[in-house]
């Protein structure tokens, strides 16, 4: 892969399903390694087989950088009106009450169609479209704060490993994150709403927190964070999202978000997961979360521990994003520092 030099026509992606038009083939995306717009096409088909199992029947937002990786983006929500009739959409609905369609792609053909318009990394809600409310993955984001790392969002990952087994055998998938972070999702059974799924996420990342206190926090503002791994629970409230697996970063070096087995995960580094390297990885090791679909899991467990930790320890609920509309028991979104001035 590399850039292409001057103005070249269209070109006819084969999905093997389908073919695609891909205008300005050769236009730069990402300035410092170079890759064109083609190059990003021709990753995505590389790796379609597994970009299309993260993705496939669940309404996905396009996160779209007209002007390249280095350029300013949008996220969108609502699949354009001129999109192919083979690409299937699904009406979600926002916590706004608001509604709009989604695309659910079925095959790798939406995917190369995305990317035409500058797509280069796409969120799939936790939900496929036969059931818009009830989650069947749960979503744990390991995000690194200031003064930590990949390595500290390791040490988390391998307690939360442990800490998932201990509650109903879960079994959890990890992945890159594409930046500094770990994602690990646990399929479910599709049989609780988003905030009873939400409601697991904390109580993972409370107890996560009692067995890493220096290490782990949940607390939302960011003041109270320190130098610590921070488990946003909040990735799993309704229409907040993951970017997927295979996905690219819009950073210099193209990293993507790369599926990792448990037994490497101490080993490995984000940065040697890129739109260079994956192709070759995918085509050595597949998919290596491809078992994910034949798994679900209860939240029994992890919903009796967040009932323990209201009646034994007076933990409710935690703040929700600031556009959310305020929910049934959250407490006050305030900033504590400026809470204590209001005193």
């Amino acid at each position: 892969m590399g850039a292409a030099k001057g103005k070249s026509a269209a070109v006819e992606i084969d999905t093997g399903e389908r073919t695609v038009r891909l205008s300005s083939p050769d236009r730069v995306v990402f300035p410092e390694r170079g890759f064109t717009k083609l190059d990003v096409a021709e990753y995505f088909v590389a790796v379609g087989p597994g970009i299309l199992r993260a993705l496939r029947d669940r309404p996905t937002t396009l996160q779209r950088y007209p002007e390249g990786a280095a350029g300013e983006f949008f996220y969108q929500k609502r699949v354009p009106k001129n999109h192919p009739d083979w690409i299937p959409t699904a009406t979600i609905a926002f916590p706004s009450g608001r509604t709009a369609d989604e695309m659910c792609p079925t095959e790798v053909a939406a995917v190369i169609w995305a990317a035409q318009y500058n797509t280069l990394t796409f969120h799939p809600w936790p939900v496929r479209g036969e059931d818009l409310d009830r989650p069947d993955e749960l979503r744990i984001d390991l995000d690194p704060q200031p003064g930590t790392d990949y390595a500290d969002a390791v040490r988390a990952a391998l307690e939360l490993r442990s800490l998932l087994d201990e509650f109903g055998g879960l079994e959890g998938w990890p992945k890159t994150s594409g930046g500094r972070g770990l994602h690990v999702f646990v399929p479910i059974e599709p049989r609780w709403t988003f905030t009873q799924v939400r409601r697991a996420a904390i109580a993972v990342g409370r107890e996560l927190e009692r067995r890493m206190p220096d290490a782990v926090t949940t607390a939302w503002w960011k003041e109270e964070r320190g130098e610590r791994i921070f488990v946003d629970y909040n990735q799993t409230a309704r229409d907040r999202t993951i970017a997927s697996a295979y996905s690219l970063r819009a950073r210099p070096h193209a990293p993507v978000s790369a599926p990792l087995r448990w037994d490497e995960v101490e080993d490995a580094r984000p940065e040697d997961f890129d739109l260079a390297t994956m192709p070759g990885r995918f085509a050595e090791v597949g998919d290596l979360h491809a078992g994910m679909d034949e798994q679900a899991h209860s939240l029994e467990a992890l919903l009796a521990l967040a009932d323990k930790d209201e009646r034994d320890h007076g933990l409710g609920d935690l703040p929700y994003p600031p556009e959310y509309p305020k929910m049934p028991g959250e407490p006050k979104r305030v900033q504590p520092s400026r809470a204590k001035h209001e005193e």
